[in-house]
């Protein structure tokens, strides 16, 4: 009962942990394409909406690797993995829940694990649903701009 209420707690943390390392970071985000968007003029030119998309896809993945990268020292800070190297690949593939199976918690650290797959689902699915967000606003630029009366 004792090892189940530290994995809880510790789960409860590192999801408190990378839900905010999520957010900040799609503020971040979401911040820059405010401050830059107007000289970009993106609903003008396909290269500006396709860079928009770019950026967005590549600073959602940075925001996963750092989210994959405190996973994997936890893990290993706790002894649960050996090595980082394997504690990253463990944690790469749990969080992704692609979960490979060839390497294997101790059954101590077996609910950490199960959590960190969840979070990830959660936080995979919260991404998706910003990328849209932003492609959608893209296509409503577009759709603005050639509606526009000086446009016809």
């Amino acid at each position: 009962m004792r090892a189940m209420l530290q994995n809880l707690a510790l789960a409860s943390f590192m999801v408190a942990l990378t839900v905010s390392v999520h957010l900040g970071g799609l503020l971040g985000l979401l911040w820059i394409l405010r401050d830059r968007a107007p000289d970009f003029r993106l609903h003008e030119r396909v290269g500006g909406r396709i860079g928009v998309i770019l950026f967005v896809v590549l600073g959602i993945f940075a925001i996963h690797t750092v989210e994959i990268w405190l996973y994997a020292a936890a893990f290993w800070g706790l002894g649960a993995i050996g090595d980082f190297e394997s504690a990253l690949y463990f944690s790469t593939a749990t969080f992704t829940t692609l979960g490979y199976g060839d390497i294997v918690l101790d059954g101590k650290w077996r609910l950490f694990g199960a959590i960190e797959a969840g979070n990830g689902l959660i936080l995979f699915g919260w991404s998706t649903a910003f990328l849209l967000s932003v492609t959608g606003r893209l296509r409503m630029l577009e759709h603005d701009w050639l509606e526009r009366p000086d446009r016809r």
